[in-house]
């Protein structure tokens, strides 16, 4: 049984052909990419070239060369952010974001570079895009919203603000750290400018990896400079992509599996696996906010979220919650503030959070029933007294 549902964390279990590549490529191959003729480092470059084609067709992005490999989704995020914002330019962002984008957006405040402006979300953590739209100004140079909270799940109405930013020439940021992997993203046909995501989440990579998709005609500044094994004469970072944002060796072990778990969610389609997840989200919606003293924090449509859902049971500190589902029960969530406390706020949920418990691939109807016994059996515990 499957009792890990911490995958808004980091995806586990994992393809087996995940593993399968990692293995292969530190057995038969080893090398690194662009740095050499021989056979081996002629495959490395196989390997990224064949991942960044999967990635450009799994989000329908229409350049591979403009799909950057990053460290993870925070590197992907700060490149985003640091490498299109300029001095005396104006943001605008949600309160449903994590830290990922507001400590560098408080960054480039406090060095007085910029200024922002932070879009409500309503008690089921949405944002009105008219809102989004209202905070725009004509020095707005972002607008950043999270595809999906990693707090209440809440898919956020992205088609409905890419057209205005499109139409005012604003690039649009999306954070599809909780969406990539389990709801089908079109960049072409969604509007969206950059592209932000965890290799290692919905993606089913190894930890360490990450990805930003950027927009042909989009230029960024460079967020690190070094070797790229491409004009090596010049002491100055090339200008062509993806060199250009690809300093120093790549991870090639966490690309090999990177592209393979991409590979596996290309071979049964992300809208199948968006369908198997709904019918589980289902199942939690259709008893956890019914037990006794359980308050679920999120929508209650299936249409409207993600496999992430928030909770806490009345009179139980959501720490020790998380600690008596893992020791009474083996169920693995987590407990905090999920580095979002904005979100918390705009929920009622600060400063105590909330248990967060993620679906996967990999569950079945078996492992939700699990996790919901062992909420109700901890509910029957704090009425009698916890």
């Amino acid at each position: 049984m499957n009792l890990y549902f911490d995958n808004a964390a980091t995806s586990y279990p994992k393809p087996e052909e995940v593993h399968a590549a990692v293995q292969r490529y530190g057995l038969e191959c080893g090398a690194s990419a662009g740095r050499g003729a021989y056979r081996q480092a002629r495959q490395a470059g196989d390997i990224i070239a064949i991942a960044r084609a999967r990635l450009a067709r799994l989000f329908n992005a229409p350049d591979p060369e403009r799909v950057i490999f990053t460290l993870n989704c925070t590197d992907a995020l700060n490149l985003a952010i640091k490498g299109l914002v300029r001095p005396g330019g104006h943001v605008v962002y949600t309160a449903m974001e994590h830290n990922s984008v507001l400590r560098p957006l408080r960054k480039l405040v406090e060095a007085g570079a910029i200024t922002t402006t932070r879009v409500p979300a309503d008690h089921e953590g949405r944002i009105d895009p008219r809102n989004v739209i209202l905070a725009m100004r004509p020095e707005t140079c972002l607008v950043a919203v999270v595809h999906a909270s990693n707090v209440s799940g809440t898919l956020q109405p992205v088609e409905e603000i890419a057209p205005e930013c499109r139409r005012r020439g604003i690039p649009l940021l999306l954070d599809a750290a909780q969406s990539a992997g389990h709801v089908p993203i079109d960049v072409t046909a969604m509007g969206v400018d950059l592209l932000a995501a965890p290799g290692h989440k919905g993606l089913l990579g190894p930890l360490g990896t990450g990805v930003l998709i950027v927009r042909p005609g989009l230029e960024l500044d460079t967020l690190r400079e070094g070797g790229t094994g491409s004009r090596s004469e010049e002491d100055r970072q090339p200008d062509f992509w993806p060199d250009r944002h690809e300093a120093g060796s790549h991870n090639l072990p966490g690309i090999s599996g990177l592209s393979a778990g991409v590979d596996w969610l290309l071979s049964r389609g992300v809208a199948a696996l968006r369908r198997r997840e709904e019918e589980l989200m289902r199942l939690v919606l259709s008893e956890l906010p019914h037990l006794p003293g359980v308050s679920l924090y999120g929508p209650t449509d299936v249409a409207r979220r993600v496999g992430v859902f928030s909770f806490r049971i009345e009179g139980m500190d959501p720490l020790e919650l998380g600690r008596r589902l893992d020791d009474d029960f083996g169920v693995k969530v987590r407990s905090g503030l999920h580095c979002a406390p904005a979100a918390h706020r705009a929920l009622g949920t600060f400063p105590d959070g909330t248990v967060r418990a993620s679906l996967g691939h990999f569950h079945e109807e078996a492992d939700v029933a699990a996790l919901l016994s062992a909420v109700e059996r901890l509910t029957t515990v704090c009425r009698a007294g916890c």
